[in-house]
C-alpha cells in the first residue's frame, strides 16, 4: 500500500513538473510574439503622440525637443531590437509594463489597477454562474436524450451560443434601454456616486451592472449547456453504463455516475475556453462603456499605444495560462489516467 501510493505521488511529481516546464516555456514565446508584433507596424505611436502635442499646445521647438529625447528614451526608440527585446522582459518579469502613449505619463500598471477590479467583478461572477447554471441544465437535458426538452433546449442553446457578444450587447440596449428605458445605455456609475459601501452606490451600481452581466451570462449558459449536454450523451453509451443499467440501478445512482466522468472533460473546457471568454467580455465592456479594462484596450488600439496593448496581452495570456495549469492541476488529482 505504501509503495503503490509512492508510485503514484511520484507519477503526480513528474507530471506536474512537465506541466510547468511546458507553461513557462509556452508563456516565453508567446509574450516574444507579443514583443514582435506591435514593432511590426509602420507607424511610431511615440511620433504621432509627438505630433499630436505640437498642435494641440503649440509647444516651441526647443520644448519639443525636450519631450522628443523624453519619449524616445522612454520607449527604446533607436536602440537595437536585442536591447529592447532584453528590456522588455525585464520590465515585463519585474511588473513594469511600460507608459502608456494614449494615457501618458500614466504606467500601464497603474491603468490596469484602476480597471481590472471593474473587469472582475463583471468576469467572475458571470463566469462561475453560467458555468454552473449550464453544466446542470445541461447535464439534465443530456440525460433526457431524445425527448421533447431536449430539442427544445438544444434548438435555443445552439442559437444564442453562436451569437457574437457585441450584437447581444447592442440588442439588450435597443431593448431594455432606448425602447423599455429600464436600464442606462453604458458606464458604471451615474455622475455624482463614488464608491463607497453606501446603498447609494451599490444600487446604482447593480442598476448598470445588471445588463452586461446578463449579456455575458446567457451567451456563456448556452455555450456551457450545449457542450455538457453532449458530455453526458457521450457517457450514457459507455459499457459501465448499459451494465448498470442491466443490474437494475436506479437512475438516480446512474445519473451520479455519468455527472462524475462528464465533469472532468467539462472543468477542462472552462480552462481552454478562457481566453474567448476573456475576449467576449471585452467586447461587452467597449459596448457598454464599462470601464474595464476593454475600455483602456479599445482606446489603446484606436491610438497604436503598444506599451498598453503589449501590458494587456501580457496579463491577458499569463490569466488564461494560469486558469488552464489550475484547471490541469484539478484534472491530474481528479482523473488518474491524466497522470500517465
Amino acid at each position: 500500500m505504501f509503495f503503490s501510493s509512492l508510485a503514484l505521488s511520484r507519477k503526480f511529481l513528474i507530471s506536474l513538473l512537465k506541466r510547468i516546464t511546458w507553461l513557462i516555456l509556452t508563456y516565453w514565446i508567446t509574450i516574444s510574439i507579443i514583443f514582435i508584433l506591435p514593432r511590426l507596424i509602420p507607424q511610431n505611436p511615440a511620433w504621432n503622440y509627438l505630433q499630436s502635442l505640437y498642435q494641440q499646445y503649440m509647444l516651441y521647438p526647443e520644448t519639443l525637443k525636450a519631450y522628443e529625447i523624453r519619449l524616445l528614451r522612454e520607449y527604446g526608440v533607436g536602440m537595437p531590437l536585442w536591447w529592447q527585446y532584453m528590456d522588455f522582459l525585464v520590465r515585463t518579469f519585474s511588473g513594469d509594463l511600460g507608459t502608456s502613449i494614449s494615457f501618458y505619463p500614466a504606467k500601464v500598471v497603474e491603468i490596469f489597477m484602476r480597471a481590472i477590479p471593474w473587469t472582475l467583478a463583471l468576469l467572475v461572477p458571470s463566469i462561475l454562474l453560467s458555468w454552473t447554471v449550464g453544466t446542470l441544465l445541461g447535464a439534465y437535458i443530456g440525460y433526457k436524450r431524445g425527448k421533447r426538452i431536449e430539442k427544445i433546449f438544444m434548438s435555443f442553446s445552439f442559437i444564442i451560443s453562436n451569437i457574437p457578444s457585441y450584437w447581444l450587447a447592442l440588442l439588450m440596449i435597443f431593448t431594455f434601454s432606448f425602447t423599455l428605458k429600464l436600464f442606462p445605455s453604458g458606464g458604471a456609475l451615474s455622475p455624482g456616486i463614488t464608491p463607497s459601501l453606501s446603498w447609494a452606490f451599490i444600487s446604482d451600481f447593480l442598476w448598470h451592472y445588471t445588463l452586461p452581466f446578463v449579456t455575458l451570462f446567457i451567451i456563456w449558459t448556452a455555450g456551457w449547456t450545449g457542450n455538457m449536454r453532449a458530455l453526458v450523451s457521450s457517457e450514457l453509451e459507455s459499457e459501465y453504463v448499459n451494465y448498470l443499467r442491466s443490474m437494475g440501478v436506479k437512475d438516480s445512482i446512474i445519473f451520479r455516475y455519468v455527472m462524475r466522468y462528464a465533469m472532468i472533460p467539462q472543468l477542462v473546457g472552462l480552462g481552454v475556453a478562457m481566453g474567448g471568454v476573456v475576449v467576449g467580455n471585452l467586447f461587452v465592456e467597449t459596448v457598454f462603456s464599462y470601464p474595464g479594462i476593454g475600455y483602456f484596450v479599445s482606446a489603446a488600439l484606436g491610438s497604436l499605444d503598444y506599451p498598453l496593448i503589449q501590458g494587456f496581452f501580457v496579463l491577458i495570456v499569463g490569466f488564461v495560462f494560469l486558469s488552464n495549469f489550475i484547471v490541469d492541476l484539478l484534472r491530474l488529482a481528479l482523473d488518474p489516467r491524466a497522470r500517465v
